[in-house]
């Protein structure tokens, strides 16, 4: 520990920091037992060839490391892929940086159409009709607008009730919203994995936890079932949310902790 320099010190937070990250992004999940037993393997793998020098069974650990990071990635390449994807969304500073020297760069839903957005909800709400609404954010969600009608038309309260009314064509799957403009409905998410998900939460739900795990939109539900409104951001429940709250929501564009948080 005497010969321990400064670099070794940031080389230890750094790996910490990212485990931890790596942690909270995959808690919750159908992989997050596979990681803290592959933590677990490394840990000991170090002690044995590192602390220990045990050189015929560190050698014995070396192949099983080897064989096991493909083996790894084989069995898990979705769940691979949907993470690296999460964190390209989430990691893209240098675009964050220009977005805020130059706020033209990236169109933002305003106030404005986030009242159109809030007041379909509080009627659909009231009538129980379900609904499912992207808001695009960093993230391109273009792959997910192709598997939809798509179309080109501004927010309209009355438009985006009629996207969802029960005789629509439209009404099954999701209305994607870029900036202040409607560009395609009855779009397919992918649905979470997430087993922790509560059973009484409906496809609608699952579907909206699903794009909020691989993206960073918004996603905002109208349950068919209940009336309840609901977001879905970062891989988390805002469930039985009141229209003031949903402006909140909206207008901060992250969730508030201390609303109605139901499932990470």
């Amino acid at each position: 520990m005497g010969d321990m320099q400064i670099k070794d010190v940031i080389d230890i937070a750094i790996v910490a920091i990212l485990l931890y990250k790596t942690y909270k992004m995959l808690k919750g999940t159908s992989v997050i037992r596979v990681f803290i037993g592959i933590l677990i393997f490394v840990l000991i793998w170090l002690l044995v060839t590192f602390v220990f020098q045990m050189e015929l069974l560190g050698a014995i650990m070396d192949k099983i490391m080897n064989v096991g990071v493909i083996a790894i990635i084989v069995l898990f390449r979705e769940e691979i892929r949907r993470s690296l994807s999460l964190l390209g969304s989430r990691g893209n500073f240098i675009m964050r940086l220009f977005e805020k020297l130059i706020p033209s760069l990236k169109t933002k839903t305003d106030n404005d159409e986030i009242d159109k957005i809030v007041e379909a909800c509080r009627n659909m709400s009231a009538e129980k009709v379900g609904a499912l609404i992207v808001i695009e954010n960093e993230t391109d969600l273009s792959d997910i607008i192709k598997t939809g009608e798509i179309f080109t038309a501004d927010l309209n309260t009355r438009l985006i009730e009629n996207i969802f009314f029960k005789n629509s064509p439209l009404h099954d799957g999701a209305m994607i919203v870029r900036g202040n403009k409607i560009v395609a409905a009855a779009c397919i998410l992918p649905v979470t994995k997430n087993l922790t998900v509560p059973k009484e939460l409906g496809l609608r739900h699952r579907a909206a936890l699903g794009i909020s795990e691989v993206t960073d939109a918004i996603t905002v539900v109208v349950s068919e079932e209940t009336g309840n409104i609901s977001i879905t951001k970062e891989g988390q429940f805002y469930l039985h949310l009141t229209p003031n709250e949903l402006i909140e929501h909206l207008t901060n564009n992250k969730p508030n902790n201390d609303n109605g948080k139901e499932h990470q």
